[in-house]
Order: C-alpha cells, then structure tokens, then sequence
C-alpha cells in the first residue's frame, strides 16, 4: 500500500480521537478532514478512506493542523478483528529458552481485552510470578488479504508499528499448552504511538534492516534485526492469509528478540528502528 501518512489516536479527555500525521503538515484529526467521520483508525481502513485522507490532509486549511510532538497518544485502535502473535522466531530468542525454532510459525491469537496504549499501565497479575515483556514489530493489514504469496504479501500492509507483547512466563512453564492463557491477562498487548508506512519506516533499506530492542528501565536488554527471523513479516502474512482471511486492521506481531522479566514499578520499552518507541509503566495487577 503506497501511502504517507502515520495513523493514530489522541487522548481528549476520556475519548480517544482517530488521527493522521502528514510528513510536513503535522496532526489532524481525521473528523476535521472527513467532518462525517466517528470512528477509529480500524474504521479508516476497512472503509479504504487513506487515499482519500492523503488528498484531504494536502489541501486542508492549515488550522486544522497541530503539532504531533504535544498530543498524548492512545492505542491506535482498541479493538482489533484478529490480533496474530508468534513465538519462537527469533534464532537466538528460541536458543535462549532451550527450544528449536518451530517448522512453521508457532502462532497463537490474543484477544482485544488485553489492548493498551502507550503510557498506559501494564498491570502484572496476582496469578503471576515471574512475567515478561517483549518487544516486537507488528504489521497492520490494510486490505482484505487472502491465500496471497510471499512476493505479493507486503502490498496488504498498512503499516508497521511498535508492540510489547507480555507472557505470564511462570504459567506457560508449567505446560505449554497453556499459552493461550499466559497471553491474555489485560494490559498484555500494547501497541502505538503511531503506525508507520512500510515505505518510511525501512527508508533506504529494507524490513530485513529494521532493528527492534526490548528495553527495561532505559537500559536495551535484547536488541536484533529482522533479517534474523526465521520467519519473515511478508512469510507470516502470506501464511496466514492462507489460514483464514485477514482484513483491515487484522494485526500480525512477529516475534520478539528477548523477553525480559519485568516488576512493579518497571519501565518498558519497544524500540524500532525508522518507526518509534512505545513505553508503558509496570504495576501490580489485580
């Protein structure tokens, strides 16, 4: 998908606001370019409202425009369709635990009760001892995308975004048929500030460049590039959509290079490269 803009949400007081950042211009929200419009950014793709959107934010009046540095930001969206998660695919993440990496993605699936957003807490569960965080890249779907091939996989992304994926790691240990349930305590899928377009974010390189690092307390504890999964973010597209359909706003998170322990009162950090830094604030969980 050829597009420029960055996709958002704004906190405004309780709500959040869907929200473009336009390379030159800066923020709008996307009600003061489509006065119509009451939904979200999921809404903005599934409606295939971004070509629209680029031709709106170039010609819009310049009031409408505010500076993307002085909002605070929400999850993008807050009920995803379908949200991916895959394990094990980084080499040396799966060396660390002692596994191999699986023959095809070890997928599994979160739901949208554990969405959160930057700066937003992510409660640790009483049910839990030892949890972790995970820093990934994920892909947003852009447009129906079904049994596509490998080749033709990333013209379906919208975007790509920064995410910290947290496991209940004490929990998945005592069976690894219980990854469903360390996976989907609230607050364990956060994502944001903004999503990227593939373009701007792997600028004159490629996604296999990308960098992305776990990071606790400002200190960087795991940090790789893509080019070491084993499963590319074009393969896990293209495997999955010859699963099921994916659709606009369908996210696939693709792995991490370290999960890191993380307590109360902990800072966590997803850093990537050409795309942006997620931080959420570590608390006690009920």
């Amino acid at each position: 998908m050829n597009h420029t803009l960055h996709l958002c949400s704004v906190r405004d007081g309780a709500d959040e606001l869907a929200a473009v950042v336009h390379p030159r211009r800066g923020l709008a929200l996307v009600r003061d370019l489509l006065p119509d419009f009451t939904g979200d950014i999921r809404q903005v793709l599934a409606e295939d409202l971004l070509e629209r959107l680029e031709k709106l934010a170039e010609t819009a009046d310049g009031g409408v425009f505010r500076d993307p540095e002085k909002v605070t930001y929400g999850a993008p969206y807050r009920h995803p369709r379908m949200l991916w998660g895959i394990g094990l695919n980084y080499v040396e993440h799966a060396s660390d635990l002692s596994e191999g990496v699986p023959e095809e993605p070890a997928s599994f699936i979160k739901g949208d009760h554990t969405v959160i957003g930057p700066g937003e807490d992510i409660p640790i569960p009483v049910q839990s001892e030892r949890t972790t965080t995970e820093a990934e890249v994920a892909v947003v779907i852009g447009r129906y995308c079904r049994n596509v091939e490998v080749d033709d996989a990333l013209d379906y992304v919208a975007g790509v975004v920064p995410v910290l994926d947290q496991t209940a790691e004490d929990i998945l240990q005592l069976n690894p048929r219980f990854l469903t349930r360390s996976k989907n305590f609230p607050g364990f899928f956060s994502f944001g500030p903004r999503i990227v377009p593939l373009a701007e974010a792997v600028g004159t390189g490629t996604l296999a460049d990308m960098q992305v690092s776990t990071v606790v307390n400002g200190e960087v504890r795991r940090t790789n590039t893509v080019s070491h999964m084993r499963y590319s973010p074009e393969y896990l597209v293209s495997f999955h959509s010859k699963v099921m359909p994916l659709y606009p706003g369908d996210i696939i998170s693709t792995g991490t290079p370290g999960a890191i322990h993380i307590r109360p009162g902990d800072t966590a950090e997803c850093r990537v490269s050409g795309v942006g830094t997620l931080r959420n604030p570590v608390t006690s969980g009920s």
